[in-house]
Parts: C-alpha cells; sequence; structure tokens
C-alpha cells in the first residue's frame, strides 16, 4: 500500500539539517569549496583559451573559420551561396612593399570587404573603408609611420611596391586607420577592388599570376555548424560543388583551417592520448571535490547513525532514509554551490591576469561564458550527488538496535581480535585509525593528491629544456642578417641582401665575443643532376601526374638521362658548422680547403628526428655540382633558340639550359641537419653545406647571409642594447636575433605553468587539509565519550593529546609514504610520455617536493589534533561522560 509521505519526509529532512548548524556550517563549506575548485579552474581554462584564440586570431590573419583559397572569380561566386556558408568575406592580395622602410615590416596591399575587414581586425577607428572607383586608401598607424604620413583623413602619399614581380609606384589618398596590433603578423593597406583591377592592368598582370596568388580571390567564411568540425564542414562545401582538397588538378581548390580556433586544432588531435589525458584530468577534478563532500556526509552519517536508527524502529524505510540524505544534500548545495561559483570566478579572475602576463602573445580576457557557471554547477552538484550515496546506504543497512549501540569506526558485525602485546599510546592512535579504514583511506588520499599534483609540477615545469626550446629558433647568442632575411615570404637571397665586412668589424669592435662564424648564401646558379624518379617522388605531393609531366618537360637533361635541377648551397666556417647536427659522417673534411668533400642536408621533424627520405644524397656518394655562368633560352616545342632572356618574346612559352659552366665533384663528409636559425628559411630544392672557403672558391661569390656569434654572460646585455640601437637607427637595413628574447619567452610558459599548477596544488591541498582536520575533529567529538573514560581511568591529558598528535602524524606520514610510492610507480610511465609529447622537454626525476611538504604536514598533524583537543576540553571528565 502506498502512502503519501512525501512532505513529512521533506519536512523530517530540513528539521534534522536545522538540528546540527554547525555540521551545516561544514558542509556548505565544504560544497562551496567544491564549486570554487571547479569554477577558478574553469575560468582560467576558458580566459585562457579565450585569450590564446583572441591572440591567434590576429597571429593567423582573422577570426573567420576558414579560407577558400586563390579562386577565380566564378569560383568564388559558386560556393560563397551554399547553404553551410553563415556569412563570408572577400580579399584579394595585390602586392607586398619590400623596400625600405617595409624590409622589417610584412605589408601586404589588397582589398578586402566589410566582412573580411572586420574579421581582420581592419576596422578604422578614424574614417572609413575605401570606396570603389576612388583612389583612397586605409591602413594601421604602423605603416603611416613608416611612411611617414601623419594620420590625417585626405593625406596624400606614394608607396612603391612589387606586382607578381612587376615593381609599381602608385599614389593615394587616405580615409580612415586603426592602431597597429603588435600581434599581427602581417601589416594591411587596403584598397578598392576596383583599384586593384587597375593596377593589375597597368603592370600586365593576369590573375592568378605567376606566383599562383596575385589578384586572385579568397573567400574567407563563417560556418552555420560553428568551430565543431570546420575541416569537415568546407570539405563538404567543396564536394557540393564538385571541388576537392586533396589531390592537385583540374577540380582542385586549396583551403586553410583557422588554426586559432583551438577546438578546431583539438579535433584535429583527438587521439586516444588526447582523450585519455582530458578525461584524466576532468576524473581528477571530480574525484579531489568527491573526497572532501564524501568525508563530510560520511562523518556526518555517522554522527546521526543513532538518529537514523529510532526512525527505522517507528517504520522507516532505507529508501525514505537515502530520500532524507538526498534532499539535505541539495538544500545544502542551494547554499554552498552559488556562493562557490561567485567566490570561484573571482579567484579565476585575480590569477588569469597573473597567468597571461607570464604569457608571450596572450590577450587577457576574463570569461564570462555562461558555459562556465553551468559547467562549473553541474560538476559540483553531480560530485555532491555522487558523494552522498555510499553515506546513504550505510544509513540504510544499519539495524536500529546496532545503531543505538554505534561508535564511529565500530563495525556492525566485526569479530574483534584479542591483541595480548602491551599497549602503548603509539599503539592506540594506530587502533584508532584502524577503526575506521574508509575515513582514514579517504583523509591520507586526499592529502597525497595535493603532494603528488604538486611534485607533478615540479616535474613538469623543471623539465622544459631551455636549450632545446631556444635551439629551436636560434642558433648561437646573437645572430646578424638582413632585414628581408628575418622576414616571413621575403625575398630570395641575394648579394645585395650580403652583411657587408664593415657592420662585421662595427659588432667585433663591442667586444666580449668568445667565437664566431659566417653562413655564405648561394647568390650565383648552381645546379644538380637527379633521376626522374626521385624528382617525381619529391613534388609529387603538390603536384598531379600531368603537371609533373610538363615540368619535367621544360627541364634539361644529362647524355645519361639524369634531370638538371637547382640547388641551395650553403658555405660555413667552423664556428656555424659546430651548430649543424650530424646525422652520419665527420663534417671536420669540410674544414680542408684542398679537398673536395660537402654534406647534404636533410630535413626533420617537429620533435628533430630526420627525414631520411627528404633527401638522394647518401654517405660516401660523388655529388656532381654545375656552376653555370651562362643561360640560354628556347623554346622546348620547337627547339628554336632565343639566347638571353632579353630577346624571349612577350607571353612565349621557354625553358632554360647552361650553356657555359664549371662542374666540380664532391664527396659526401656527412648527413646534417641545418637549424632554422641558419637555414634560407625557404624550402623547395635540396641543399648541400660546404666549408667556406670551398664555398668561395667554387662558387666565386662571398656574400654573407648570417653572422653567427657567442659572447660572454656579462656582455650579453651590452650587446643586445648595441644591436638593438644599431639596427634601428644606425643601420636599419639589417636585423639581429638573440637567445636572450626567446630565453625570456621560455622563462614565460614556464613559470606560467608553475603558477597554474601551484595554484591547483594549493586548492587541492586546501581540500585535504579540510579533510584531515575534518576527520580529526568530528573523530574528537564522536569520541568524546570514550576520551572521557580512557581519563577517567587514569590518561593524563598530556598523553591524550600525545595520542592524538600521534593519530595527526600517523596520517601525515601514510600521505608522504603514498605519495613516494604513487611518484615511484607512475615515473616510468609519466616520463616518456612528456618527452614525447613536448619537442622542448626533458624528464628529471625529482622527490625534493615531497621532502618539502612533510615538515608541513608534520606541523598539522601535531597542531590540528592538539587544537581540537583542548576545545573539547571545556567540558569536564564528568559532563563528557553524561554525553549519549
Amino acid at each position: 500500500m502506498k502512502v503519501s509521505n512525501g512532505s513529512c519526509i521533506r519536512r523530517l529532512s530540513v528539521r534534522a539539517l536545522l538540528a546540527n548548524r554547525t555540521r551545516n556550517i561544514v558542509a556548505v563549506l565544504a560544497i562551496a569549496l567544491t564549486a570554487v575548485l571547479f569554477t577558478s579552474l574553469f575560468t582560467i581554462a576558458l580566459s585562457i583559451n579565450e585569450g590564446i584564440q583572441q591572440n591567434n586570431f590576429r597571429q593567423a590573419g582573422g577570426c573567420s573559420h576558414g579560407s577558400f583559397k586563390y579562386l577565380t572569380e566564378e569560383q568564388c561566386e559558386e560556393l560563397k551561396t551554399d547553404p553551410l556558408i553563415q556569412a563570408y568575406g572577400i580579399r584579394r592580395f595585390l602586392g607586398m612593399p619590400t623596400a625600405a622602410p617595409f624590409n622589417k615590416s610584412h605589408v601586404e596591399i589588397g582589398y578586402s570587404d566589410t566582412n573580411e575587414a572586420r574579421w581582420g581586425y581592419c576596422v578604422p577607428v578614424e574614417g572609413r573603408l575605401p570606396q570603389e572607383g576612388t583612389n583612397e586608401a586605409a591602413t594601421d598607424t604602423h605603416v603611416l609611420e613608416l611612411l611617414g604620413v601623419e594620420p590625417e583623413i585626405g593625406a596624400e602619399f606614394t608607396v612603391t611596391f612589387e606586382v607578381d614581380g612587376r615593381e609599381t609606384t602608385q599614389t593615394f589618398t587616405l580615409c580612415g586607420w586603426w592602431e597597429y596590433d603588435e600581434a599581427v603578423v602581417a601589416n594591411h593597406f587596403l584598397i578598392p577592388e576596383s583599384r586593384v583591377n587597375t593596377v593589375l592592368a597597368e603592370v600586365g598582370v593576369t590573375p592568378p599570376g605567376s606566383d599562383g596568388m596575385t589578384g586572385s580571390w579568397n573567400l574567407d567564411v563563417m560556418l552555420r555548424h560553428g568551430a565543431r568540425s570546420i575541416a569537415a564542414d568546407m570539405e563538404e562545401i567543396l564536394a557540393n560543388h564538385g571541388y576537392q582538397s586533396e589531390t592537385a588538378g583540374e577540380n582542385y581548390i586549396s583551403i586553410g583551417v583557422n588554426w586559432g580556433y583551438t577546438g578546431a586544432q583539438l579535433s584535429d588531435k583527438l587521439d586516444p592520448t588526447v582523450v585519455a589525458i582530458i578525461v584524466g584530468m576532468l576524473a581528477l577534478i571530480l574525484f579531489t571535490g568527491y573526497l572532501i563532500i564524501y568525508n563530510v556526509f560520511q562523518i556526518s552519517v555517522a554522527g546521526d547513525i543513532r538518529f537514523y536508527g529510532q526512525l527505522k524502529t517507528i517504520g522507516t524505510t532505507p529508501r525514505q532514509l537515502r530520500r532524507i540524505i538526498f534532499i539535505q544534500a541539495l538544500l545544502l548545495s542551494s547554499v554552498g554551490i552559488p556562493v562557490g561559483l561567485l567566490l570561484g570566478w573571482f579567484l579565476g579572475g585575480v590569477l588569469t591576469p597573473v597567468i597571461t602576463a607570464r604569457l608571450d602573445g596572450v590577450t587577457t580576457v576574463v570569461s564570462v561564458s555562461p558555459l562556465l557557471f553551468v559547467g562549473a554547477a553541474v560538476f559540483a552538484l553531480a560530485t555532491v550527488l555522487i558523494s552522498c550515496r555510499r553515506p546513504g546506504r550505510l544509513a540504510g543497512k544499519v539495524s536500529p538496535v546496532e545503531a543505538l549501540r554505534y561508535t564511529e569506526g565500530k563495525a556492525l558485525h566485526r569479530k574483534e581480535k584479542r591483541n595480548r602485546k602491551g599497549v602503548s599510546l603509539l599503539s592506540m592512535a594506530w587502533a584508532n585509525l584502524g577503526r575506521s579504514r574508509g575515513k582514514t583511506f579517504l583523509t591520507v588520499l586526499s592529502l597525497t593528491l595535493a603532494v603528488v599534483l604538486l611534485t607533478f609540477t615540479v616535474t613538469f615545469a623543471g623539465g622544459f629544456d631551455m636549450d632545446k626550446y631556444v635551439s629551436n629558433f636560434t642558433a648561437s647568442d646573437f645572430i646578424l642578417a638582413d632585414a628581408g632575411q628575418f622576414q616571413t615570404g621575403g625575398e630570395v637571397f641575394n648579394d645585395e641582401m650580403g652583411v657587408p665586412a664593415e657592420v662585421i668589424d662595427a659588432v667585433n669592435a663591442q667586444g666580449g665575443i668568445t667565437d664566431s662564424g659566417r653562413v655564405y648564401g648561394k647568390t650565383a646558379p648552381a645546379q644538380e643532376f637527379v633521376t626522374e624518379e626521385y624528382y617525381r617522388s619529391m613534388w609529387s605531393r603538390w603536384n598531379t601526374p600531368e603537371q609533373l609531366d610538363s615540368m619535367v618537360a621544360f627541364m634539361d637533361r644529362t647524355a645519361d638521362g639524369l634531370l638538371v635541377d637547382g640547388v641551395q648551397l650553403y658555405g660555413m666556417e667552423p664556428f656555424a658548422l659546430d651548430h649543424l647536427t650530424v646525422l652520419e659522417g665527420d663534417l671536420s673534411q669540410l674544414n680542408d680547403p684542398e679537398g673536395n668533400y660537402i654534406a647534404a642536408v636533410y630535413s626533420t621533424d617537429d620533435y628533430g628526428d630526420p627525414v631520411m627520405g627528404s633527401h638522394w644524397a647518401r654517405l660516401g656518394d660523388t655529388v656532381t655540382i654545375r656552376y653555370v655562368e651562362e643561360f640560354e633560352y628556347y623554346d622546348p616545342a620547337t627547339g628554336e633558340v632565343y639566347g638571353s632572356r632579353e630577346n624571349v618574346p612577350e607571353n612565349a612559352v621557354y625553358a632554360e639550359r647552361a650553356v657555359k659552366y664549371r662542374e666540380v665533384k664532391y664527396t659526401v663528409a656527412a648527413l646534417v641537419a641545418v637549424p632554422s636559425a641558419l637555414s634560407y628559411r625557404y624550402y623547395g630544392r635540396d641543399e648541400f653545406v660546404l666549408g667556406a672557403e670551398t664555398f668561395i672558391r667554387d662558387t666565386g661569390t662571398n656574400s654573407v647571409m648570417y653572422y653567427a656569434f657567442d659572447t660572454t654572460k656579462a656582455c650579453n646585455a651590452a650587446m643586445e642594447a648595441f644591436l638593438k640601437d644599431y639596427t634601428e637607427n644606425v643601420n636599419p637595413q639589417f636585423d639581429y636575433e638573440s637567445k636572450a628574447i626567446y630565453a625570456a619567452e621560455f622563462e614565460s610558459i614556464r613559470s606560467m605553468f608553475l603558477l597554474l599548477g601551484g595554484a591547483l596544488s594549493f586548492i587541492v591541498g586546501l581540500v585535504g587539509v579540510l579533510n584531515f582536520f575534518n576527520a580529526i575533529l568530528t573523530g574528537i567529538t564522536a569520541r568524546r565519550r570514550e576520551l572521557a573514560v580512557l581519563q577517567s581511568i587514569g590518561m593524563t591529558t598530556r598523553q591524550l593529546r600525545t595520542m592524538l598528535a600521534l593519530e595527526g602524524l600517523l596520517y601525515t606520514l601514510g600521505s608522504a609514504l603514498l605519495a613516494l610510492v604513487l611518484v615511484l610507480v607512475t615515473a616510468p610511465i609519466v616520463g616518456p610520455g612528456l618527452n614525447g609529447m613536448f619537442w622542448f622537454f626533458t624528464y628529471h626525476f625529482t622527490l625534493w617536493p615531497i621532502a618539502v611538504v612533510l615538515p608541513l604536514f608534520a606541523v598539522l598533524g601535531i597542531g590540528i589534533p592538539v587544537v581540537t583537543c583542548r576545545i573539547t576540553q571545556r567540558y569536564s571528565v564528568v559532563e563528557r561522560l553524561r554525553v549519549e
């Protein structure tokens, strides 16, 4: 027979809750702390994510989801109508100025419509975007500063720039400008589309030009499905119109996914390892909250077990008892969770700027996303409900008789084993911990978790290898070169970009240089001889078989059928050679000016591992290099010879072949990888390294591409200041890179992880300490009659406090030992995992955080029990003996 007793159960739950206000305060604090943990972590994570996204958008060139690149006008008009596209923007690249004062800045001149300008952060703060049919232009304050133009509407100025390799000078009228943003990689100079078409016609370029992009249409899009599956949606759009982005051909269209969307990056990298890391982190956070709330409810139920027994004697069912505890949990959550959400958001808001300030290139944003609060509230509530299930079952299982005789930690059906050994304070403390093994284990585990997290944080941040990180960007303390050599998409190295001797002398005159070396770059044509099979294998990734057939048809061949292809050559002095990674062989032979030795350059992946299929030459091979002094040009279809380049008819199809040259044979002495900082910084041809004297002897050129040098630590700052002033004010044609710049960036990353991990360890440690305090307090409170009995039969107050202090020490010692075991067990797994996850990481096993935390835990282990005991002893022994 069903009885409508819901209101009675609810009323009983509320009144039972109100009867124990001290416990309610502890429970609300526990729930609030759990909500603080979730909210602060979610606030920091989402804020950093939004900050990284905002900065990434600027570096990526805009916040659109993706881009369809290098389209014809017809393709652009066709694709933009697809129903998967929510909004679109159009841009057309025209050209770039490269001569001073633009040699240190990446400036793109072209057209962008209103959407494109807004997505690319090119919205004028003064004026407006250019109007069609005018000579207007809009740009940022940095470009105006380089031009020497005051930001005034109506100002006229001229700009000289290259359009598909053809120089032109144009006059513009300023119609608007926006503030320069250092995070933006490319500065934009916007003009009307009509002006783009006019300039293209003036210089005789038909889109997409010889470079495949000048004047072409680029369609940037915002997708209806958002950033969840950018690549898949863009592929579907192409398929809807009969195009694809996998294989070059007539229906091929290149696409770009905005890497600024971390969600898009995550979906691309969602392999089992990443999933396991995410699930593990969420489980760790959830478990941390579970520890504190479970302990509170477990202790609460143990304290009220007599009350639940009395309820069962009058007919309350186990299900109704569980419901009472469930209602109490909801009522406590209704107070604790909102307080925790608010405090957690404020804590996250305080920590986020501190963390982002240590990150180079992360915009400071404090997230107020509704998902943040909803997610934190759901996690906190789920943790509460999960945590109160087992205490609810305990209350439901107990019988009325056993409940009335229950003492904390006493098993309801446990046979006691008589101990015949002597009794000491230590043995009594140990026995007391064993009375409630579940509570003891959870308290120890919560303390252990904080120690393990701190150890992991220190190990993680301490494993960041600055040498690995810095070596990925620069090889020596300083590298000096033409400013164009450091620009993305800059000019191909030529003799006008060489570092002259007087510039090197000016640097050397500063003193403090411990070692130095020159890297010479190729400025005269040189060729190698490769098999057609190798050539096709290298270029088939970007070209169809038909395109490869056309490319091969325009190439010259030797008598034995080898293809004649261009080659990149380096000349390096010993200091530069020492910075190469030797894969096989010995570089010392390259320093012999009388020998003909060469090193083949192999490419590497992000982790520095060589890609052995990236070059054909092997150790001991003979390599023939042809140094060309004169070419002749001819029609490959008819064989008609035009002679020099100037004699080739306009729009004629032509090929070239060497008619005057020298050929030199070399022996491959080594296979090497060249650090990015000392490379040409553009790719496409096989590369070889020669000794400096051999390079100058055989090429007949001596243009210095880089001057690399190390200085003493005492002179680093002075050299940094000199080069900064020299390249900005004395000789702005040149620029430099230094280890100090990247070392500071590295320290920012490492300190950020230390701060973030330290904050997480502190919060988890606070949970552990609160659990410890709660366990000691409730344990002493629940046993106050028992402790009074001990004092009544002769135990002194000092002995009682000593026993309780030993209990606390056993808790902390157990935490330290368990943390040590966990660290030792996980080290063989964590070490290789982190080394493989981060290319600049070197795992170092460490235990010192455990040794540092142990004394602190010992103080807490002694202090909390002693203080708690002192508080409970405000009542006399007789008064405590009367407690039921």
